[in-house]
């Protein structure tokens, strides 16, 4: 629920959808009246205690919340320093966070009378949480998805056409999570009656930044709970990684206003910054301009055309990030920090050896950059990673990387 403190930085956005100077809705005049009818039903079931007691029978009794809060005892004690923790969303039904925001999503549909769900995808976790959702609700799902992000990511894939997800293979642009993003928003525009289209991160135009973190900061409010009854105080560092940066902001926003904890959002660095568009860093090497709908950083050239960026981890590639992020790292909240491919393949790696957990790539750049800061730190320095989502959908795909073959019998 919003803040009603005016002063509070869990605020907003104000009433044009803005974070500062980002965010809005920046989009075709056939999209408005579609995303004024969403947020409007948005603002009634955000009231409604209903809605929210729906919302928390499903997390508890479907999904399978709250997640773990689970001290890395291993991997403290190898890292020396910092004491570890990993907010387990991993452990959700359907391997990652995206489930949290998809059943808000789709319960809004379900008030509005859509029975056609469309979703964009990239690593595949949202699209089988959406496709999981629709079949749970009885409601046709189609999935836009690069032809790219199909290539690398065949078990989702699967997964998605078992739960009865139709899968639209986009082939336009490099085949990732943007050209998807775009193919859904033509789609969401020819079949405005019984279509609504569900977004999987706090990017687009608004409510959906808004209305995707709202479902999303489950996360962190049980996560701060979870800390005074463990820890009897709050974490002293939050890292989480990001690509749009729902799983974030998700456990972010519960502590935005508790100004000792220390805020650090890891992007996807690939082969390094300082490599010309072999990363997604987009605010460690963008700049603001205007895509899907709303004003934020983003990977561009100097006539402002989208540039196509480069992860290992098909979650994370996308040339831009949410804007609430940006409006977060020009104030100053957050911090923002850069981890290439692969660091985050060592890390992938250490956690599966350290802890019997297999991370998916995404958190396994929070995971580096974790490994980076927690030896410095005191013994009594509490660091609450987001672990976001499972690996099984990243085995194939990095089977032959030289850093896992290398320390690899396969």
């Amino acid at each position: 629920m919003r803040s009603k403190d005016t002063n509070s930085l869990m605020m907003g956005p104000d009433e044009r959808g803005m974070f500062g100077a980002f965010g809005g809705r920046f989009v075709s005049e056939t999209l408005m009246p579609l995303l004024l009818e969403l947020d409007a039903e948005f603002q009634v079931a955000r009231d409604d205690r209903g809605f929210w007691d729906s919302l928390d029978e499903l997390g508890c009794n479907y999904v399978g919340r709250p997640s773990p809060l689970y001290f890395a005892e291993r991997l403290s004690e190898h890292l020396g320093g910092a004491k570890v923790y990993f907010k387990r969303d991993e452990l959700n039904h359907t391997g990652a966070h995206k489930i949290n925001n998809v059943l808000g999503q789709i319960q809004l549909a379900r008030r509005m009378g859509k029975s056609r769900i469309i979703a964009e995808t990239g690593a595949g976790q949202h699209g089988v949480a959406t496709a999981t959702a629709c079949a749970r609700f009885g409601l046709q799902c189609v999935v836009f998805m690069g032809c790219h992000d199909v290539e690398r990511q065949g078990p989702n894939v699967l997964r998605m056409k078992l739960l009865g997800a139709t899968i639209n293979e986009v082939t336009s642009g490099r085949g990732t999570l943007k050209d998807a993003m775009n193919e859904a928003l033509r789609d969401w525009v020819t079949h405005v009656r019984d279509t609504f289209y569900c977004i999987g991160t706090v990017a687009g135009p608004h409510p959906y930044p808004y209305m995707v973190r709202e479902f999303q900061s489950v996360i962190g409010k049980e996560a701060r709970q979870q800390f005074l009854d463990r820890e009897g105080r709050l974490p002293d560092s939050l890292v989480a990684c990001i690509g749009g940066g729902s799983n974030a902001l998700g456990l972010f926003h519960p502590f935005l206003d508790d100004s000792d904890v220390r805020i650090i959002g890891v992007e996807a660095g690939g082969k390094g910054v300082d490599h010309e568009m072999r990363h997604c860093a987009s605010l460690n090497g963008g700049r603001p301009g205007v895509l899907h709908g709303n004003r934020t950083y983003l990977l561009q050239d100097e006539d402002g055309q989208i540039l196509d960026g480069h992860s290992i981890s098909a979650g994370l590639d996308y040339p831009g990030i949410g804007p609430e992020h940006a409006w977060l790292h020009d104030t100053g909240r957050a911090e923002y920090v850069a981890v290439t491919d692969d660091e985050a393949v060592e890390a992938f790696q250490l956690c599966c050896r350290l802890e019997g957990i297999i991370p998916a790539l995404e958190p396994s750049h929070a995971l580096a950059h974790v490994m980076k800061m927690a030896p410095s730190l005191p013994h009594d320095h509490l660091i609450c990673m987001n672990l976001c989502g499972r690996g099984d959908k990243d085995i194939d795909a990095i089977s032959d990387h030289p850093l896992i073959r290398r320390n690899t019998v396969l």
